[in-house]
């Protein structure tokens, strides 16, 4: 991609009434547009980025033998009537509409229920389970409060499983690969570092579920981190109880602000119940499907990552999601020896198949490189006069700040 040809430009200034840093770099440089209050449109750099983060996801999914599905976002009123969670007294974030024929429905905020109905035309066996489905699907929160930008907002995409088990071990044994899973995921996408397996309350499926914390002045939550053993417990379950489960004394335990960047449960028969999923044993027995939950919302994912990965110029990708592997950048002459130098550098990396963002626009070298710092990709190539006199292009990693002249044809 060229930069004079990109749709989304930087700026100077956030929104004035944007308060979270995520929201604020990501605006600043041109990777999301502020809609209203937690709502956000994704420009190309910020796709880009979401996309990587999705296709990380994607492959972590389908090595634990999840199938991947499409749903709706408008919801049949009468299934979640039957589960109980229609109510706004018990669900107190929907959005609701009439349609033209009268009948009302709502934007799904998650996708048990429907799910649940469709595998109805697909579970009749005890040989058609295990199954683990999962989308990335538009949810809609009506949010009374939205002001840690893309890290809680009302309209998100989410990635959510459910797990499909003939029985209590058959679900535990998948619970633990997908939280293994979610284990190399939130590594692969540079949070491995400060996120923990976090014990949190299990509702009336199971004792504990599991959330994934991330370490964050920007988070909501307060955990207690067992540093040696690498998990956390929520500050709303921690107790002596829990403390002796987990064979861990209170004094090891540092409390930390941390943001939940996804979740896994057990939801036991509570939705097979309601909407009479079941199959048949070997026996020929009905009995009701056990279910599970793992939930990740990108938007909060890709709104931690932009909180822990940058600093006072801007934004600081890992490689792994950044929109482009390298931020080449031409001083041009103007003699323009520079601007074909760097025109034929293009050519070669992206024939390469290398992801190459090329500055190519009439500005001054200040602004280049302040831009680059604000969008934050992982490597900077710089062609000038100056490299060009030693045959060489000016190579800098942007998170630790060294510079190296190499030769063109080492590149």
């Amino acid at each position: 991609m060229k930069q004079s040809q990109l749709f989304s430009k930087t700026r100077r200034e956030a929104p004035k009434d944007e308060v979270a840093k995520n929201a604020q770099l990501l605006i600043k440089a041109g990777f999301i547009h502020k809609e209203m209050a937690g709502v956000y449109s994704f420009l190309p750099l910020g796709l880009r980025t979401l996309n990587k983060i999705i296709g990380i996801i994607r492959e972590e999914m389908n090595a634990i033998g999840g199938q991947e599905i499409q749903m709706t976002a408008l919801q049949d009123k009468k299934l979640w009537e039957a589960s109980g969670r229609w109510d706004d007294a018990v669900v107190n974030n929907w959005f609701k509409t009439k349609l033209n024929n009268g009948s009302e429905t709502g934007l799904a905020f998650t996708h048990e229920e429907p799910l649940t109905n469709l595998m109805k035309d697909h579970i009749r066996s005890y040989k058609d389970l295990p199954q683990a489905i999962y989308q990335f699907q538009t949810k809609f929160r009506n949010e009374e409060r939205a002001k840690s930008g893309i890290m809680r907002g009302r309209e998100f995409l989410m990635k959510d499983l459910y797990s499909f088990n003939v029985d209590e071990k058959s679900h535990n044994e998948f619970y633990e690969r997908a939280k293994q899973a979610y284990i190399k995921i939130f590594d692969r996408v540079g949070l491995g570092n400060e996120t923990y397996v976090t014990f949190a309350s299990g509702g009336s499926f199971s004792k504990y579920s599991h959330e994934f914390q991330t370490l964050t002045e920007a988070g909501e939550d307060t955990i207690y981190v067992h540093e040696g053993k690498r998990i956390a417990i929520n500050k709303e379950v921690l107790n002596d109880e829990v403390l002796k489960d987990l064979g861990i004394l209170r004094r090891d335990l540092k409390e930390k602000k941390a943001v939940e960047t996804g979740n896994i449960f057990s939801l036991g028969t509570k939705f097979s119940d309601a909407l009479g999923l079941v199959f048949k044993d070997a026996e020929g027995k009905s009995k009701s499907v056990i279910m599970g939950c793992y939930g990740i919302g990108l938007p909060r994912l890709l709104g931690t990552i932009a909180e822990i990965w940058s600093d006072d110029k801007g934004l600081v990708w890992p490689e792994s999601v950044s929109p482009f592997a390298i931020h080449l950048i031409g001083l041009f002459d103007e003699a323009g020896t520079v601007k074909k130098a760097a025109n034929e550098l293009y050519d070669k990396l992206t024939k390469k198949g290398v992801e190459v963002l090329y500055d190519d626009r009439d500005m001054r070298a200040g602004e280049k490189f302040s831009d680059s710092d604000l969008i934050g990709i992982p490597k900077r190539y710089v062609i000038s006069e100056k490299t060009l006199a030693d045959q060489s292009v000016e190579v800098k990693d942007r998170r630790t700040g060294k510079e190296e002249m190499v030769k063109m044809g080492s590149l």
